[in-house]
């Protein structure tokens, strides 16, 4: 009996461990986000901010998101979220930025989101705020400042840039990283798919010519045949009655 106690005492301190850690990573990896988390430089790309309320008693009611300077992007439109207003802060650029062959001297800054009614983040709640931009710089991350203000007054900033080779900092700012555009290779496939049929089709003259040839040596086979037994049929004497 005492070490069937002591075993289920160990077993009890356990699992209170297990659920204290783990509440604790849970905690701490509730911050907000941006998905996906890569996209192709020179692209477009279609992200969502993804706010968790962190607060068990207040709702988050603004979201402001700061576009890095160092990367500009020419063309910047965000998608409608129920129950909230949207605001859009630009800043000029030098040199300007070219889409689609035009020059635009003129890049988004800040987005601000705000709920109106009862659209804010309630607790054990989260929202997505999608945004589409493009064309996607030529650097290797792009690192989104975000303010996250709440309903009694707090105001949680995800600020911090991550550091190379270093832990998680404790407010991390969203990070979309940008891979470089994978080569054309329309071509190669192209050529590819024309030696292969290429080589189908010598295949099928192949297997056309030799049904062919098995077709005429069957029939000059039954040619031969057919002249021995008309031959035989002659050299046998008719039978008299």
């Amino acid at each position: 009996m005492t070490r069937l106690r002591r075993t289920a005492t160990a077993a009890a301190a356990l699992a209170f461990t297990a659920v204290a850690v783990l509440g604790f990573a849970g905690a701490a990896s509730a911050h907000v986000t941006v998905n996906p988390k890569e996209a192709a430089q020179g692209g477009y790309a279609r992200v969502a901010f993804r706010v968790p309320n962190e607060s068990d008693t207040a709702s988050t009611t603004k979201l402001e998101v700061v576009l890095p300077e160092n990367a500009p992007v020419g063309s910047v439109s965000t998608q409608p979220v129920p129950g909230w207003t949207v605001a859009v802060e630009k800043r000029k650029v030098d040199p300007p930025i070219e889409v689609h062959g035009s020059q635009i001297s003129e890049a988004v800054s800040r987005i601000t989101w705000t709920a109106a009614g009862d659209g804010a983040i309630k607790p054990g709640q989260f929202q997505e705020f999608g945004v589409s931009m493009g064309p996607l710089p030529k650097v290797e991350s792009m690192v989104f400042k975000t303010l996250q203000t709440y309903s009694d007054g707090n105001v949680s900033r995800w600020i911090d840039e991550p550091q190379p080779g270093g832990a998680e900092p404790e407010k991390p700012a969203p990070v979309l990283t940008l891979t470089a555009a994978a080569p054309s290779a329309s071509a190669a496939p192209a050529a590819v798919a024309s030696r292969d049929d290429d080589e189908d089709d010598d295949e099928g003259d192949g297997l056309a010519v030799g049904l062919a040839i098995a077709g005429l040596v069957a029939g000059l086979a039954g040619l031969a045949l057919g002249g021995l037994a008309f031959a035989r049929t002659r050299r046998e004497p008719v039978a008299r009655s």
